[in-house]
């Protein structure tokens, strides 16, 4: 159970980060970082250009997670104060810390949110589909049974539906896309904030169509109209 009186002298800041321009990087996230004890990082590279002192980088992901938690503990217990900082865009969307925050709320320490950018709400409000109503799908899983049973579930919600997907499968997701969904009103929304941002419109088959033999490249968030959007959504 997680205590009522949250008031030990460690606390976790979760920091949202830029997911492209820099620019993006608020003055209250460039705050938490420097006054940060130590600074928990999905990705330190990343990071790096963020904290002055790099000797403060400690790496946190999901393949170390799980030994990283009792050292996160021991930093809260010592009354210091650990930011954590996703690769890119807000902790917590597609990758660990939400062990961190339930370690450090079940503890008794203050749990902090520096808000920021997300590639989830800023492809959803650019896409042009609805947005009162809406599904984060994250990752889709990489087995094709798996996959297409995901893809299925979604075939009778109602609202936009948002993933995240490596350019390298975007086609082959969209075209069993296609079959399990139908030929659903989409946007691809890629490249968000940076020098080559594009934002592509379209239903499915029009989107693979327009495609063609273009290679895809570039971070890419999907949004996929729901159920009762006709396929000539964008027309």
């Amino acid at each position: 159970m997680i205590p009522g009186n949250l008031n030990k002298a460690g606390k976790l800041v979760l920091v949202a980060t830029p997911i492209g321009n820099l620019g993006d990087m608020s003055p209250r996230a460039v705050e938490a970082i420097e006054n940060a004890s130590v600074v928990f990082a999905e990705d330190t590279r990343r990071t790096a250009k963020f904290v002055n002192e790099t000797k403060r980088l400690y790496s946190y992901h999901d393949h170390n997670a799980a030994g990283r938690l009792p050292q996160l503990k021991e930093f809260l217990e010592n009354g210091l104060t650990v930011a954590l900082v996703s690769d890119a865009g807000m902790p917590g969307i597609s990758d660990p810390s939400f062990k961190a925050v339930r370690i450090a709320l079940r503890e008794g320490y203050q749990v902090e949110v520096i808000p920021g950018p997300t590639a989830v709400t800023t492809a959803l409000v650019g896409s042009g589909l609805p947005v009162d109503r809406f599904a984060f799908e994250g990752f889709l899983p990489r087995k094709i049974g798996a996959r297409k049973r995901k893809i299925e579930e979604m075939s009778s919600y109602t609202g936009s539906i948002v993933y995240f997907i490596g350019p390298h499968h975007l086609l082959k997701y969209l075209g069993e896309m296609h079959g399990g969904l139908g030929n659903r009103p989409v946007c691809i929304a890629r490249e968000i904030t940076k020098v080559h941002e594009e934002y592509i419109r379209g239903n499915i088959s029009d989107v693979i169509s327009r495609f063609g033999e273009r290679k895809v490249r570039g971070e890419i968030t999907l949004v996929v109209g729901g159920k009762e959007l006709g396929e000539d959504y964008f027309d």
